[in-house]
Protein backbone atom coordinates (compact mmCIF):
# COMPACT_ATOMS: atom_id res chain seq x y z
CA UNK A 1 0.00 0.00 0.00
CA UNK A 2 3.05 2.42 0.93
CA UNK A 3 4.25 1.80 -2.41
CA UNK A 4 0.89 2.57 -4.35
CA UNK A 5 1.22 5.66 -2.36
CA UNK A 6 4.48 6.61 -3.42
CA UNK A 7 3.83 5.78 -6.80
CA UNK A 8 0.47 8.15 -6.85
CA UNK A 9 2.77 11.23 -5.28
CA UNK A 10 5.73 10.36 -8.29
CA UNK A 11 2.91 10.79 -10.93
CA UNK A 12 1.40 13.67 -8.90
CA UNK A 13 4.55 15.32 -9.18
CA UNK A 14 4.88 14.42 -13.25
CA UNK A 15 1.61 15.83 -14.00
CA UNK A 16 2.85 18.71 -12.13
CA UNK A 17 5.79 19.53 -13.94
CA UNK A 18 4.12 18.62 -17.39
CA UNK A 19 1.09 21.64 -16.26
CA UNK A 20 4.19 24.01 -15.64
CA UNK A 21 5.62 23.32 -18.56
CA UNK A 22 2.61 23.36 -20.66
CA UNK A 23 2.03 26.98 -19.40
CA UNK A 24 5.64 27.86 -20.27
CA UNK A 25 5.24 26.68 -24.33
CA UNK A 26 1.37 28.51 -23.95
CA UNK A 27 3.72 31.85 -23.73
CA UNK A 28 4.38 31.44 -27.11
CA UNK A 29 0.81 30.46 -28.95
CA UNK A 30 -0.54 33.31 -30.46
CA UNK A 31 -4.36 34.25 -30.68
CA UNK A 32 -5.34 36.89 -33.12
CA UNK A 33 -8.56 38.79 -32.97
CA UNK A 34 -9.57 41.26 -35.80
CA UNK A 35 -12.46 43.79 -35.59
CA UNK A 36 -15.34 43.31 -37.35
CA UNK A 37 -14.01 45.92 -40.43
CA UNK A 38 -10.19 45.06 -39.55
CA UNK A 39 -9.75 48.39 -38.36
CA UNK A 40 -8.42 47.01 -34.93
CA UNK A 41 -5.92 43.63 -34.72
CA UNK A 42 -4.69 42.45 -31.47
CA UNK A 43 -2.29 39.43 -30.60
CA UNK A 44 -2.43 37.70 -27.09
CA UNK A 45 -0.90 34.29 -26.16
CA UNK A 46 -2.57 31.50 -24.52
CA UNK A 47 -1.83 32.94 -21.16
CA UNK A 48 -3.76 35.92 -21.87
CA UNK A 49 -1.12 38.38 -22.36
CA UNK A 50 -1.32 40.70 -25.36
CA UNK A 51 1.75 40.93 -27.50
CA UNK A 52 0.32 43.41 -29.80
CA UNK A 53 -2.25 46.11 -30.82
CA UNK A 54 -2.74 47.57 -34.48
CA UNK A 55 -4.74 50.27 -34.60
CA UNK A 56 -6.23 52.29 -38.20
CA UNK A 57 -5.55 55.70 -38.73
CA UNK A 58 -9.78 55.72 -38.82
CA UNK A 59 -10.11 54.64 -35.15
CA UNK A 60 -7.73 57.56 -34.05
CA UNK A 61 -9.89 60.20 -34.91
CA UNK A 62 -13.05 58.78 -32.53
CA UNK A 63 -11.58 58.01 -28.86
CA UNK A 64 -15.24 56.71 -27.87
CA UNK A 65 -15.00 54.34 -30.74
CA UNK A 66 -11.52 53.23 -30.01
CA UNK A 67 -12.26 52.46 -26.90
CA UNK A 68 -15.00 50.42 -27.80
CA UNK A 69 -13.19 48.60 -30.58
CA UNK A 70 -10.16 47.91 -27.71
CA UNK A 71 -13.00 46.60 -24.92
CA UNK A 72 -14.99 44.44 -26.98
CA UNK A 73 -11.90 43.13 -29.54
CA UNK A 74 -9.48 42.56 -26.69
CA UNK A 75 -12.53 40.53 -24.78
CA UNK A 76 -12.85 37.93 -27.51
CA UNK A 77 -9.39 37.71 -27.38
CA UNK A 78 -8.81 36.86 -24.01
CA UNK A 79 -11.72 34.84 -23.80
CA UNK A 80 -10.46 32.82 -27.08
CA UNK A 81 -7.18 32.71 -25.14
CA UNK A 82 -8.89 31.15 -22.13
CA UNK A 83 -10.20 28.43 -24.12
CA UNK A 84 -6.84 27.52 -25.45
CA UNK A 85 -5.32 27.61 -22.08
CA UNK A 86 -7.61 25.55 -19.84
CA UNK A 87 -8.22 22.87 -22.79
CA UNK A 88 -3.92 22.53 -22.68
CA UNK A 89 -3.67 22.67 -18.87
CA UNK A 90 -6.75 20.74 -18.68
CA UNK A 91 -5.59 17.86 -20.83
CA UNK A 92 -2.22 17.60 -19.42
CA UNK A 93 -3.19 17.93 -15.65
CA UNK A 94 -5.71 15.04 -16.40
CA UNK A 95 -3.51 12.88 -18.57
CA UNK A 96 -1.17 12.80 -15.90
CA UNK A 97 -3.39 11.88 -12.74
CA UNK A 98 -3.08 8.83 -11.29
CA UNK A 99 -5.62 6.17 -11.34
CA UNK A 100 -7.00 6.64 -7.61
CA UNK A 101 -10.28 4.39 -7.45
CA UNK A 102 -13.24 5.87 -7.11
CA UNK A 103 -11.84 9.76 -8.35
CA UNK A 104 -13.35 9.14 -12.03
CA UNK A 105 -16.52 9.89 -10.72
CA UNK A 106 -15.21 13.74 -10.65
CA UNK A 107 -14.62 13.85 -14.12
Amino acid sequence: MFGDLMGMMGKLKEAQQKVEETKQRLHSVLIDEKSSDNLLNVTVTANRKIKSIEISDELLQDKEQLEDYLILTLNKAIERAGQVHETEVGAVAKDGMPNIPGMDMFS
